[in-house]
């Protein structure tokens, strides 16, 4: 694109919220209070929130990243990280007496509660999520009974189970909340029996900053999502922009921008995944000034005013 085909001025309406959510800053804070009160370097299963720049950041400080305990040095702190883990990961720590702080999102152990709640009561469970996420491998196996993983309608359709008249769902924190309830309905429809919480699984920082999307993109031309390619909720945010007929972008961060997408683009919505962090936001908004004067508004939104405990083990620093 020629100079002349850039708009002189980009208006930037800005989501709200966006960005960090409590679960997310319990994790982050956990991860750099044990670099503090232990020194380090510091262990941490898997990347502590899917952010590739808030990974590098705690890298930098002596956090280091490994994809399992045998990685993990006799004695070291140990921290698992905000998407939780199975119940084998949990024993496999304890066996090896590593100290372990568990930086497992409430909301996340929340969802694990109420599965075994259900195993317990001899159900069989359905969780709705996408295979291979670290959040649904840590509820899988926390869960000591039958699961059976649902990612689409058309899996719910196709979903063969033993006890029809004893089965239960839970869902995966960061889903879409619009595709969850269609997958909910096909549930119900082919299992009339089935119990389970509607979308209160899913989180309400993921929900907050889906239902910000929405309002984003009756008002813009273009919606930039920041976050990692690994985020399951920055992944939503963009497919719900594009679902909703806006152009949708998902990016690391301001590098990422590419001037042919502004084409006919005067108005700009900008969020940011729940794991990614508000510098990278700012940095976008200073990236696109590359293309023109930039005008901020920010939209009206919920209000996230949520705090979760942290471990007795950081606690006191």
């Amino acid at each position: 694109m020629d100079g002349s085909q850039l708009p002189k001025s980009i208006r930037v309406i800005l989501a709200q919220p966006r960005g960090f959510c409590a679960g997310v800053e319990r994790a982050i804070d956990i991860v750099e209070r044990a670099l503090t009160k232990f020194g380090p370097p510091i262990y941490v299963r898997h990347e502590i929130v899917h952010n590739r720049h808030v990974v590098a950041d705690l890298r930098a400080r002596g956090a280091v990243f490994v994809d399992e305990l045998d990685e993990v040095p006799e004695g070291a702190i140990t921290v698992f990280s905000a998407h939780g883990v199975a119940r084998k990961v949990e024993s496999a720590a304890a066996t090896r007496s590593l100290p372990v702080i568990d930086a497992t999102c409430p909301l996340v152990a929340k969802v694990h509660a109420e599965g075994r709640r259900y195993a317990a009561q001899g159900r069989e469970i359905v969780l709705i999520g996408h295979a291979g996420h670290a959040e649904v491998e840590g509820t899988i196996g926390q869960i000591d009974g039958q699961v059976y993983l649902v990612q689409t309608v058309e899996d719910a359709n196709a979903l063969v189970v033993e006890s029809p008249e004893k089965l239960s769902y839970i869902t995966q924190t960061t889903l879409s909340v619009d595709d969850t309830r269609g997958i909910i309905s096909a549930l119900k429809d082919r299992f009339p029996a089935i119990t389970g919480p509607d979308v209160r699984d899913i989180c309400y920082a993921t929900q907050n900053r889906q239902e910000a999307v929405h309002h984003l993109a009756k008002l813009v031309d273009m919606i930039l999502v920041v976050g990692s390619k690994n985020s399951s909720n920055s992944n939503r945010l963009r497919e719900i922009g594009a679902e909703l007929g806006r152009p949708s972008y998902l990016i690391d961060d301001a590098a990422a921008l590419q001037p042919e997408w502004f084409q006919n683009v005067r108005t700009v919505g900008l969020t940011a995944g729940a794991s990614a962090p508000e510098v990278l936001v700012q940095g976008v908004i200073e990236g696109l000034r590359r293309f023109g004067q930039v005008d901020i508004e920010l939209l009206a939104g919920t209000p996230e005013d949520v705090k979760f405990k942290l471990p007795a083990e950081v606690a006191d620093v």
